[in-house]
């Protein structure tokens, strides 16, 4: 049994899946709260500041695609979504949308454990040294302390899933790291074949980072095998004085 107290808010108007899913998520030390319909959850979200949302796509009035798009204008909490559809297109639109998983009805206990625990363990901010940023080059330095890229001066805020992606690409620059190696280390074991998932947050990353995402100098596609970083550190080698003059990266913790 988990000795983590994370509160997690379930979101369904079906009451026997609800009493289900609480059940599960309580043998596992969780503590649950539940809503029955889009409203009363965007309500909670508020007032009771949930570690974690599970979210039933199917649901009268107000579904859930509509009810994630209210709750992004208000919070970044992790969701997962339940579906009882396996299509793709319904997949990449939640997380288009800014879900962090999802899952397909029916499903098991284990499988849902074993997604909560992976969304929660990436969502977790990583404990950084007080000085940890490294510089990319003129244009880029990343901050993992605060979890920002600096672009030009101005500072991006990372998602805790496009952070932990970024660090992993980094922690490999000059070296292609095939999709599989990515989608384990970011995301978990189980979801190695999940490219989608990989595809959509390289998306993301680009637009945050690249001058010309279309054109990409930092993040390099391996059309089949992976992505590569370019090898900052090798371009740097003649350099002194940078922030993190090393070129080295922090530690993220056990199981990032």
């Amino acid at each position: 049994m988990s000795n983590q107290r994370e509160l997690i808010l379930v979101v369904d108007d079906e009451a026997r899946m609800t009493r289900f899913i609480r059940m599960n998520l309580e043998l596992e030390g969780y503590r649950v709260i539940e809503a029955h319909n889009g409203l009363e959850a965007l309500e909670k979200v508020r007032t009771h500041l949930p570690d974690l949302v599970i979210l039933d796509v199917m649901m009268p009035e107000l579904d859930g695609f509509e009810t994630l798009e209210m709750l992004r204008e208000i919070s970044n909490v992790p969701v997962i979504m339940l579906t009882v559809r396996a299509d793709e297109e319904d997949k990449v639109r939640g997380l288009e949308l800014g879900a962090d998983d999802y899952v397909t009805k029916p499903f098991g206990a284990r499988e849902l454990v074993s997604r909560v625990r992976a969304v929660l363990r990436r969502t977790r901010g990583p404990v950084m040294p007080e000085k940890a940023i490294l510089r990319i080059d003129d244009r880029l330095s990343v901050d993992f302390n605060s979890q920002h890229v600096i672009v030009e001066g101005k500072r991006i805020k990372l998602r805790p899933t496009e952070f932990r992606l970024l660090y992993h690409l980094i922690e490999n620059a000059g070296w292609v790291v095939p999709y599989e190696t990515l989608l384990a280390k970011v995301w978990g074991y189980e979801y190695r074949e999940e490219i989608h998932y990989l595809r959509l947050y390289i998306t993301y990353l680009r637009q945050k980072i690249e001058p010309d995402p279309s054109h990409p100098r930092y993040i390099l596609t391996e059309r089949g095998v992976g992505y590569r970083f370019i090898d900052f550190r090798k371009e740097q080698s003649s350099e002194s004085g940078s922030e993190n003059s090393s070129g080295s990266l922090p530690s993220l913790p056990a199981g990032a």
